[in-house]
Order: structure tokens, then C-alpha cells, then sequence
């Protein structure tokens, strides 16, 4: 089984900045998380879930939304099996609930319905 645990989020004002990590425990069942896709999906008030930015499982190449390209930078740490979303120039319509998610199938990473596994959510708030 795999549990996905994201942690960073908070209150922060128009045009700063905000870093979320996403911390995964693994059971010796999965010996190929790394190959993973993994993604961050926003669920905004009043909106669907979009999906922001993922890595590919056969590429290993990031993807953006056009919403958050050139602000958003995804990563992830294969050793210590995180995953990281910088978040920059921070605008009150990034407010939302913050999913990071997994699956090990081959999918459109970008897209919010394609992941298994999910964490419980980080509430990031902007204020203008």
C-alpha cells in the first residue's frame, strides 16, 4: 500500500511564495515507487479539480497547466520519497485544497482523475 502525506500549507499573502512537500510511505509490496507518475491536484471553492503539475512515469518529464506555468515547479526526491511543489508569485486565485497524488499506471499525469492513491489535502490560502 502506498499513503501519501502532504504537509506545508497555510495563509500567505498576494505574491509570496509557499513550498509543499508530500511525503510518501511505501510498503514492501511497491519496490518501483520511483516510477510512479505523481501529481498536485487544487481543488479551488466552487470549482473542479484541476490538475497542476505531475512528472510522467515513462518520461520522468514535468508537466504545467497553463494556469500555473512558469510559477509552479514540481519535483521529486526518489531516495527519500517526497515530492515537492514550489509555488511562486502567489495570486488569491491559488486558494484552495492541495492534493498530492500517485498511480502506477501509465496516464495523462495532468489530468486530476488518472491517480490511485491520494493524500489528505493541505489548505493553501491567499489573501489579496
Amino acid at each position: 500500500q502506498l499513503q501519501l502525506v502532504e504537509s506545508g500549507g497555510g495563509l500567505v499573502q498576494r505574491g509570496g511564495t509557499l513550498r509543499l512537500s508530500c511525503a510518501a510511505s511505501i510498503s514492501a509490496s511497491i519496490s518501483d515507487f520511483n516510477k510512479y507518475a505523481i501529481g498536485w491536484i487544487r481543488q479551488a471553492p466552487g470549482k473542479v479539480r484541476e490538475g497542476l503539475a505531475c512528472i510522467g512515469s515513462t518520461d520522468g518529464r514535468p508537466y504545467y497547466s497553463d494556469s500555473v506555468k512558469g510559477r509552479f515547479t514540481i519535483s521529486r526526491d526518489n531516495t527519500n520519497n517526497t515530492m515537492n511543489l514550489q509555488i511562486d508569485s502567489l495570486k488569491p486565485e491559488d486558494t484552495g485544497i492541495y492534493y498530492c497524488a500517485a498511480t502506477p499506471a501509465t496516464v495523462t499525469c495532468l489530468s486530476p482523475w488518472a491517480y490511485d492513491y491520494w493524500g489528505q489535502g493541505a489548505q493553501v490560502t491567499v489573501s489579496s
